[in-house]
Protein backbone atom coordinates (compact mmCIF):
# COMPACT_ATOMS: atom_id res chain seq x y z
CA UNK A 1 0.00 0.00 0.00
CA UNK A 2 1.35 3.40 -0.90
CA UNK A 3 2.01 5.71 2.02
CA UNK A 4 2.95 9.32 2.52
CA UNK A 5 6.57 10.42 2.94
CA UNK A 6 8.20 8.60 5.87
CA UNK A 7 9.62 10.41 8.84
CA UNK A 8 13.43 10.87 8.68
CA UNK A 9 15.74 8.41 10.32
CA UNK A 10 18.30 9.40 12.96
CA UNK A 11 17.99 11.97 15.68
CA UNK A 12 17.13 14.93 13.47
CA UNK A 13 15.47 17.71 15.33
CA UNK A 14 13.00 18.65 12.59
CA UNK A 15 10.23 16.25 11.73
CA UNK A 16 9.71 16.38 7.98
CA UNK A 17 5.95 16.66 8.07
CA UNK A 18 6.20 19.70 10.33
CA UNK A 19 7.80 21.58 7.42
CA UNK A 20 5.14 20.83 4.82
CA UNK A 21 3.27 23.70 3.22
CA UNK A 22 -0.52 23.71 3.13
CA UNK A 23 -0.58 22.99 -0.61
CA UNK A 24 1.59 19.89 0.00
CA UNK A 25 -1.07 18.33 2.22
CA UNK A 26 -2.59 16.12 -0.41
CA UNK A 27 -4.06 12.84 0.88
CA UNK A 28 -1.91 9.81 0.07
CA UNK A 29 -3.59 6.54 -0.79
CA UNK A 30 -4.61 4.69 2.35
CA UNK A 31 -4.28 7.57 4.78
CA UNK A 32 -6.51 10.33 6.09
CA UNK A 33 -6.26 13.78 4.44
CA UNK A 34 -3.98 15.94 6.55
CA UNK A 35 -6.04 19.04 5.81
CA UNK A 36 -9.00 17.61 7.74
CA UNK A 37 -8.19 18.66 11.26
CA UNK A 38 -10.09 16.72 13.89
CA UNK A 39 -8.11 17.75 16.98
CA UNK A 40 -8.56 21.04 18.77
CA UNK A 41 -5.09 22.34 19.50
CA UNK A 42 -1.55 21.94 18.30
CA UNK A 43 0.89 20.74 20.97
CA UNK A 44 3.83 19.76 18.79
CA UNK A 45 6.55 21.80 20.47
CA UNK A 46 9.95 20.38 19.63
CA UNK A 47 9.86 16.77 18.42
CA UNK A 48 12.77 14.48 17.68
CA UNK A 49 13.07 11.14 15.96
CA UNK A 50 11.19 8.57 18.01
CA UNK A 51 9.55 5.16 17.71
CA UNK A 52 6.40 4.76 15.64
CA UNK A 53 3.37 3.38 17.46
CA UNK A 54 1.33 0.93 15.38
CA UNK A 55 -2.19 0.17 16.63
CA UNK A 56 -3.45 -3.07 15.11
CA UNK A 57 -7.20 -3.26 14.54
CA UNK A 58 -8.16 -0.71 17.22
CA UNK A 59 -11.87 -0.66 17.89
CA UNK A 60 -12.73 2.56 19.71
CA UNK A 61 -11.81 6.02 18.53
CA UNK A 62 -11.53 7.13 22.14
CA UNK A 63 -8.70 4.64 22.72
CA UNK A 64 -6.88 5.82 19.61
CA UNK A 65 -7.18 9.39 20.87
CA UNK A 66 -5.96 8.43 24.34
CA UNK A 67 -2.94 6.72 22.82
CA UNK A 68 -2.22 9.77 20.64
CA UNK A 69 -2.42 12.09 23.63
CA UNK A 70 -0.06 9.88 25.62
CA UNK A 71 2.37 9.79 22.71
CA UNK A 72 2.63 13.56 22.37
CA UNK A 73 2.85 13.95 26.16
CA UNK A 74 6.14 12.08 25.98
CA UNK A 75 7.54 13.33 22.69
CA UNK A 76 6.28 10.84 20.08
CA UNK A 77 4.26 11.71 16.99
CA UNK A 78 4.38 8.81 14.52
CA UNK A 79 1.09 6.89 14.61
CA UNK A 80 0.02 4.12 12.24
CA UNK A 81 -3.34 2.35 12.30
CA UNK A 82 -4.01 -1.09 10.89
CA UNK A 83 -7.59 -1.64 9.79
CA UNK A 84 -9.36 0.48 12.46
CA UNK A 85 -12.86 -0.87 13.04
CA UNK A 86 -14.70 2.45 12.70
CA UNK A 87 -12.65 3.81 9.82
CA UNK A 88 -10.56 6.95 9.70
CA UNK A 89 -10.69 9.90 10.40
CA UNK A 90 -12.57 9.39 13.64
CA UNK A 91 -14.10 12.37 15.43
CA UNK A 92 -14.04 10.61 18.80
CA UNK A 93 -10.31 10.04 18.46
CA UNK A 94 -9.75 13.73 17.77
CA UNK A 95 -11.80 14.78 20.77
CA UNK A 96 -10.04 12.36 23.11
CA UNK A 97 -6.60 13.41 21.84
CA UNK A 98 -7.27 16.84 23.39
CA UNK A 99 -4.74 18.81 21.36
CA UNK A 100 -2.44 16.11 19.99
CA UNK A 101 -3.28 17.24 16.46
CA UNK A 102 0.10 16.44 14.97
CA UNK A 103 -0.43 12.80 15.93
CA UNK A 104 -4.09 12.48 14.94
CA UNK A 105 -4.02 14.45 11.71
CA UNK A 106 -0.89 12.75 10.37
CA UNK A 107 -1.84 9.21 11.36
CA UNK A 108 -1.42 6.70 8.53
CA UNK A 109 -3.84 3.87 7.84
CA UNK A 110 -2.86 0.45 6.51
CA UNK A 111 -4.73 -2.68 5.57
CA UNK A 112 -2.29 -5.13 7.16
CA UNK A 113 0.36 -5.19 9.85
CA UNK A 114 2.91 -6.31 7.28
CA UNK A 115 2.34 -3.15 5.25
CA UNK A 116 2.50 -0.94 8.33
CA UNK A 117 5.91 -2.37 9.30
CA UNK A 118 7.40 -2.69 5.81
CA UNK A 119 9.89 0.18 6.19
CA UNK A 120 10.86 -0.53 9.83
CA UNK A 121 14.23 -1.96 10.89
CA UNK A 122 13.29 -3.00 14.42
CA UNK A 123 9.91 -3.89 15.88
CA UNK A 124 8.66 -4.55 19.41
CA UNK A 125 5.31 -6.16 20.21
CA UNK A 126 3.37 -5.41 23.39
CA UNK A 127 1.55 -8.38 24.86
CA UNK A 128 0.83 -9.77 28.31
CA UNK A 129 1.02 -13.35 27.04
CA UNK A 130 4.12 -14.49 25.12
CA UNK A 131 2.22 -17.75 24.46
CA UNK A 132 4.14 -20.31 22.43
CA UNK A 133 6.12 -17.64 20.57
CA UNK A 134 9.81 -17.85 21.46
CA UNK A 135 11.16 -14.32 21.41
CA UNK A 136 13.21 -12.18 23.79
CA UNK A 137 11.04 -10.52 26.45
CA UNK A 138 11.93 -7.09 27.84
CA UNK A 139 10.21 -4.69 30.19
CA UNK A 140 9.25 -1.17 29.01
CA UNK A 141 12.41 0.45 30.41
CA UNK A 142 14.69 -2.04 28.67
CA UNK A 143 12.67 -1.66 25.49
CA UNK A 144 13.05 2.12 25.58
CA UNK A 145 16.82 1.92 25.97
CA UNK A 146 17.10 -0.44 23.00
CA UNK A 147 14.83 1.74 20.90
CA UNK A 148 16.89 4.80 21.66
CA UNK A 149 20.14 3.02 20.87
CA UNK A 150 18.83 1.91 17.49
CA UNK A 151 17.23 5.25 16.61
CA UNK A 152 20.50 6.97 17.49
CA UNK A 153 22.08 4.81 14.79
CA UNK A 154 19.51 5.82 12.21
CA UNK A 155 17.12 2.88 12.37
CA UNK A 156 13.37 3.21 12.02
CA UNK A 157 11.71 1.49 14.98
CA UNK A 158 8.11 0.64 15.79
CA UNK A 159 6.08 -0.66 18.71
CA UNK A 160 2.91 -2.56 17.86
CA UNK A 161 -0.16 -2.72 20.11
CA UNK A 162 -3.07 -5.11 19.75
CA UNK A 163 -6.75 -4.22 19.59
CA UNK A 164 -9.02 -4.04 22.61
CA UNK A 165 -10.77 -7.34 22.09
CA UNK A 166 -7.99 -9.90 21.81
CA UNK A 167 -4.66 -8.11 21.51
CA UNK A 168 -2.08 -9.13 18.94
CA UNK A 169 -2.36 -12.35 16.99
CA UNK A 170 0.52 -14.80 16.96
CA UNK A 171 1.18 -13.87 13.34
CA UNK A 172 1.57 -10.21 14.29
CA UNK A 173 3.79 -11.04 17.26
CA UNK A 174 6.02 -13.03 14.93
CA UNK A 175 6.69 -9.83 12.97
CA UNK A 176 8.49 -8.42 16.01
CA UNK A 177 12.09 -8.76 17.14
CA UNK A 178 11.13 -8.89 20.83
CA UNK A 179 8.17 -8.69 23.17
CA UNK A 180 7.51 -5.84 25.60
CA UNK A 181 5.89 -7.20 28.75
CA UNK A 182 4.50 -4.64 31.18
CA UNK A 183 4.64 -5.86 34.81
CA UNK A 184 1.02 -6.15 35.96
CA UNK A 185 -1.14 -8.10 38.38
CA UNK A 186 -1.14 -11.62 36.85
CA UNK A 187 -4.73 -12.08 37.99
CA UNK A 188 -5.83 -9.00 36.03
CA UNK A 189 -3.28 -8.41 33.29
CA UNK A 190 -5.43 -6.69 30.67
CA UNK A 191 -4.47 -3.06 30.04
CA UNK A 192 -6.48 -0.48 28.14
CA UNK A 193 -4.86 0.45 24.82
CA UNK A 194 -4.27 4.02 25.93
CA UNK A 195 -2.75 2.86 29.21
CA UNK A 196 -0.30 0.54 27.47
CA UNK A 197 0.71 3.30 25.07
CA UNK A 198 1.19 5.67 28.02
CA UNK A 199 3.54 3.31 29.84
CA UNK A 200 5.72 2.62 26.80
CA UNK A 201 5.78 6.31 25.84
CA UNK A 202 6.72 7.32 29.39
CA UNK A 203 9.66 4.94 29.46
CA UNK A 204 10.73 6.33 26.08
CA UNK A 205 10.75 9.83 27.56
CA UNK A 206 12.98 8.63 30.39
CA UNK A 207 15.38 7.00 27.95
CA UNK A 208 15.32 10.23 25.97
CA UNK A 209 16.44 12.13 29.04
CA UNK A 210 13.26 14.03 29.85
CA UNK A 211 13.11 15.07 33.48
CA UNK A 212 10.51 16.49 35.83
CA UNK A 213 10.33 20.24 36.32
CA UNK A 214 12.82 21.40 38.91
CA UNK A 215 11.47 22.61 42.22
CA UNK A 216 11.76 26.32 42.88
CA UNK A 217 12.60 25.47 46.48
CA UNK A 218 16.30 25.26 45.69
CA UNK A 219 16.31 28.65 43.99
CA UNK A 220 15.89 30.34 47.39
CA UNK A 221 18.80 30.46 49.83
CA UNK A 222 18.23 29.15 53.35
CA UNK A 223 18.00 31.78 56.06
CA UNK A 224 21.19 32.98 57.68
CA UNK A 225 21.77 31.11 60.92
CA UNK A 226 21.74 34.35 62.97
CA UNK A 227 18.33 35.30 61.59
CA UNK A 228 17.04 31.81 62.33
CA UNK A 229 18.31 32.04 65.93
CA UNK A 230 16.56 35.39 66.38
CA UNK A 231 13.30 33.87 65.15
CA UNK A 232 13.66 30.99 67.57
CA UNK A 233 14.48 33.28 70.52
CA UNK A 234 11.54 35.52 69.60
CA UNK A 235 9.18 32.55 69.58
CA UNK A 236 10.42 31.09 72.87
CA UNK A 237 10.25 34.50 74.58
CA UNK A 238 6.63 34.92 73.60
CA UNK A 239 5.79 31.36 74.60
CA UNK A 240 7.33 32.02 78.01
CA UNK A 241 5.23 35.19 78.37
CA UNK A 242 2.11 33.24 77.42
CA UNK A 243 2.80 30.57 80.03
CA UNK A 244 3.15 27.82 77.48
CA UNK A 245 5.77 25.85 79.43
CA UNK A 246 3.59 24.58 82.27
CA UNK A 247 6.16 22.06 83.51
CA UNK A 248 9.43 23.94 84.10
CA UNK A 249 11.60 20.81 84.16
CA UNK A 250 10.42 19.92 80.63
CA UNK A 251 11.06 23.36 79.19
CA UNK A 252 14.50 22.50 77.80
CA UNK A 253 13.22 19.38 76.01
CA UNK A 254 10.23 21.27 74.59
CA UNK A 255 12.36 24.11 73.25
CA UNK A 256 14.75 21.65 71.61
CA UNK A 257 11.85 19.88 69.91
CA UNK A 258 10.47 23.19 68.64
CA UNK A 259 13.88 24.20 67.31
CA UNK A 260 14.38 20.84 65.61
CA UNK A 261 11.00 21.17 63.87
CA UNK A 262 11.90 24.63 62.60
CA UNK A 263 15.32 23.44 61.42
CA UNK A 264 13.79 20.57 59.46
CA UNK A 265 11.61 23.07 57.63
CA UNK A 266 14.69 24.60 55.98
CA UNK A 267 13.28 28.13 56.23
CA UNK A 268 14.32 30.80 53.75
CA UNK A 269 15.05 34.43 54.68
CA UNK A 270 11.59 35.46 53.49
CA UNK A 271 9.93 32.73 55.53
CA UNK A 272 11.83 33.73 58.67
CA UNK A 273 10.65 37.31 58.24
CA UNK A 274 7.10 36.14 57.65
CA UNK A 275 7.06 33.99 60.78
CA UNK A 276 8.42 36.79 62.91
CA UNK A 277 5.62 38.98 61.58
CA UNK A 278 3.08 36.27 62.43
CA UNK A 279 4.37 36.10 66.01
CA UNK A 280 4.17 39.89 66.39
CA UNK A 281 0.62 39.93 65.05
CA UNK A 282 -0.54 37.17 67.38
CA UNK A 283 1.10 38.73 70.40
CA UNK A 284 -0.41 42.11 69.64
CA UNK A 285 -3.94 40.67 69.39
CA UNK A 286 -3.49 38.62 72.57
CA UNK A 287 -2.50 41.71 74.50
CA UNK A 288 -5.56 43.55 73.29
CA UNK A 289 -3.76 45.99 71.06
CA UNK A 290 -2.75 46.37 67.47
CA UNK A 291 0.01 44.13 66.10
CA UNK A 292 3.40 45.52 66.99
CA UNK A 293 5.36 46.98 64.12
Amino acid sequence: MKRGSPEPNGRERDIEHMKKKPDDDQPASGRAPTTERIARRDGRGELKAAPIFVLVEPQMGENIGAAARAMLNFGLSGLRLVNPRDGWPNEKAGAMAAGASIVIDRAEVFGTTREALADCNYVLATTARPREVILPVVDPAEAAQELRRRIDHGERCAVIFGGERSGLSNDDIMRADAIVSIPVNPSFASLNLGQAAMIVAYEWSRAEGMTALASELYEHEPALRENFERLFEHLITELDDAGYFLVPEKRVAFTRNIKAALLRAGLTEAEVRTLRGVIKALVGRRRGGEPRR
